[in-house]
């Protein structure tokens, strides 16, 4: 899809008001070297005129209670990732496209997204902001924000803390409605700190996969995911959520697609809120990262040859042990079936990792003219087999799911069979 896309002005966003300035240390989890990288997305808007001029001021007053993502990353004497409140702001890129979105299909078509014009382009060497935004004003007055947000900082539902405040502030309201809240320390620092950055890249990596992965995008309407769901419930009397029947058939349908052997073991994962969990409570407000890889393992051939409930029970069954692995890794301890690193699965073909996008409140951001059409997350690797369940544009109701999880031979066979 050919885009012209024209950068008028960009530059670092301050917070309005003065804000506390220090080091404040980041959680277990914050400091996982797997987080280390930044989450890229794009969030579709079908109106929105004068757009970037108002949430360039809404973005400044939200960095007043958020100010620590106005800050940038530093390590402490011993290695370790911490934050530096030092006010410097967040990049902020206005940008402008004289084509109308409904000319491009409010870029519904994931494959053909020109991604490196929506996304804020580069910014002065040195600087490394957490957040990086693009607001591209199009000639219907609608926009796209492209994002780029540390996960070091925020998980999912943090991000969508921070840009729903964003939002409150486009809108004309004094506060955000909740409270902020640092609070990452839920679990007590290493004994020895400088040992621990030692060890963290003591393996060598691990060889990179042959192969390439596909992109593909499937619908499931509501309908069809509460047959799915009543099939639970007639075959077991128990009921399930929409993602755990999603997710069971995307894995058995995938692990059908790419033909494995049949005592090949393949690999569920996905990874679950843990703020439940965490003794006592995070306050109300609180925007880190706690979440905790779910993994299921199988061979292959029990996968194929199950029924869509089978699947299920495999996957509730390991969801039950969420808290007691949780604050068993928390506090050091190795995990029953002895896995060395929770957040490290091997990255290799027979491992399906999915994320759970639909309830992180993305959707339901509003800078003043609605919410989303729809929100687009951004491949971050060719080499890892992963599923993003997102919901459907605005105006329809279900899942849709955007896979990056087979390669070409496999491709037409997966579709095949999702739709079957």
């Amino acid at each position: 899809m050919a885009l012209s896309v024209i950068r008028t002005n960009q530059g670092l966003v301050q917070p309005s008001k003065n804000t506390p300035s220090g080091t404040l240390n980041l959680s277990i989890i914050d400091k996982l070297p797997v987080l280390r990288c930044n989450a890229r997305t794009l969030h579709v808007f079908r109106h929105g005129p004068g757009a970037a001029q108002v949430i360039r001021k809404a973005l400044a007053r939200a960095l007043v209670p958020y100010y620590p993502l106005a800050g940038r990353l530093k390590e402490s004497e011993y290695g370790e990732l911490q934050i530096a409140c030092c006010g410097e702001g967040v990049w902020f890129v206005e940008a402008s496209a004289e084509c109308m979105l409904d000319s491009v299909y409010y870029f519904d078509d994931t494959a053909s997204i020109p991604y490196d014009e929506l996304l804020p382009h580069q910014f002065p060497e040195g600087m490394n902001p957490l957040v990086l935004m693009q607001v591209t004003q199009f000639g219907c007055g609608g926009f796209v924000m492209g994002l780029i947000f540390c996960h070091s900082i925020c998980d999912g539902l943090g991000a969508a803390q921070f840009l729903n405040a964003v939002g409150e502030m486009a809108r004309g309201l004094e506060h955000p409605s909740s409270t902020t809240a640092w609070s990452r320390d839920f679990s007590p620092p290493p004994p020895h700190p400088q040992q621990l950055n030692a060890t963290v890249f003591q393996n060598s990596p691990p060889p990179m996969p042959d192969y390439h992965l596909q992109h593909a995008n499937i619908d499931i309407s509501q309908d069809q995911i509460n047959h799915l769901k009543q099939e639970f419930h007639d075959s077991t009397g128990q009921t399930c959520s929409a993602f755990e029947i999603v997710a069971a058939s995307l894995w058995r349908r995938r692990t059908q697609s790419i033909n494995l052997l049949p005592n090949a073991q393949v690999k569920l994962v996905f990874f679950a809120n843990c703020r439940q969990f965490l003794q006592p409570p995070p306050p109300k407000g609180f925007y880190g990262n706690c979440f905790f890889p779910v993994t299921i393992t199988a061979p292959s051939q029990t996968v194929a040859r199950s029924s869509n409930s089978e699947v299920v029970r495999l996957i509730q069954e390991e969801k039950s042990k969420l808290g007691k692995e949780f604050w068993r890794w928390v506090k050091g301890e190795k995990r029953e079936d002895g896995a060395d690193d929770p957040f490290a699965p091997p990255l290799v073909y027979t491992t399906l990792f999915v994320s759970d996008w639909g309830r992180l409140g993305f959707n339901q951001i509003d800078y003043g003219w609605g919410e989303p059409v729809h929100v687009v997350p951004i491949q971050g690797s060719a080499i890892i087999p992963v599923c993003i369940v997102g919901l459907l544009p605005s105006h329809k109701k279900g899942i849709r799911l955007m896979t990056w999880c087979v390669e070409d031979a496999h491709r037409q066979p997966f579709l095949d069979l999702m739709k079957s």
